[in-house]
C-alpha cells in the first residue's frame, strides 16, 4: 500500500481538507494512487491531520482489498467490483489521493441503477496478519454450491425459490430470460415422481 508515513509530533487535527476542489472528511472512501499500480488503492479515511510548519496534511486509511491481493486470490463468486475490508491502516499525503469514491454493502451494491466507476461493495473483512476473513460463512447457491456473485445471472425456481446460475443446469441465459416460469431440476424430478401410479 502507498505512503506509509510516521505521524509527526507537531499536528492539528482536522475533520475535513480540501484537496481538488472537492471536500473531505473522516468517512469518506477515497482512490489513491500507488506508483508503478495498474488501478487505484482504496481505503476509508480515518482522521486527518496537519503536519509540521507549513500544515502538510495526512490522512489515516483504513486499505480495503482486491480479492486477489488476499490469500486464495480471486474466485469464481468474487464479484468485478468486490473489495474487502481490512484491519490495514496506514498514513499517506492527501496529495495522492485521486477522488472520491464509493463502497457499498452488496444489497445495496444490487440496488444500483447504475454501477459507475467509483461504485464498488464489500461483503467480506479480511485479515492480512492471519489471512482469516469474516464472516467465514455465507449463504450458497445453485447446484454448485457457491456463494452470489452480483455480475452473474441467475434464474430463481418459481417453486423452491432457489436460484441457479444457467450453465448449471445447462441452460442458457437467453434461454431462461424467454422462461415465465422455471422449474428447477429437483422440483421437476420431485413433480414427475409424485405423478408415477402407484404399485400396490
Amino acid at each position: 500500500m502507498p505512503g506509509i508515513l510516521p505521524v509527526m509530533s507537531k499536528t492539528k487535527k482536522l475533520s475535513e481538507f480540501l484537496h481538488k476542489d472537492e471536500r473531505y472528511k473522516a468517512g469518506d472512501c477515497i482512490l489513491v494512487r500507488g506508483e508503478g499500480e495498474k488501478q487505484p488503492f482504496v481505503g476509508r479515511i480515518r482522521d486527518i491531520r496537519a503536519v509540521g510548519k507549513h500544515g502538510q496534511i495526512q490522512v489515516q486509511v483504513a486499505w480495503f482489498y482486491r480479492p486477489e491481493e488476499a490469500m486464495g486470490g480471486r474466485k469464481a463468486f468474487h464479484g468485478q467490483k468486490e473489495l474487502f475490508k481490512s484491519e490495514h491502516y496506514d498514513w499517506c499525503f492527501a496529495s495522492t489521493i485521486e477522488s472520491k469514491c464509493r463502497v457499498h454493502s452488496l444489497h445495496t451494491y444490487q440496488a444500483l441503477q447504475h454501477v459507475g466507476a467509483g461504485d464498488f461493495f464489500a461483503r467480506f473483512t479480511y485479515r492480512p496478519a492471519t489471512m482469516e476473513f469474516r464472516p467465514d460463512r455465507v449463504p450458497v447457491y445453485c447446484v454448485c454450491e457457491l456463494p452470489y456473485n452480483p455480475d452473474a445471472f441467475m434464474i430463481m425456481c418459481s417453486k423452491c425459490e432457489e436460484w441457479y446460475h444457467p450453465k448449471c443446469i445447462e441452460l442458457t441465459k437467453t434461454q431462461c430470460e424467454k422462461m415465465t416460469n422455471f422449474e428447477c431440476p429437483e422440483c421437476k424430478l420431485a413433480h414427475t415422481s409424485n405423478k408415477r401410479p402407484r404399485l400396490d
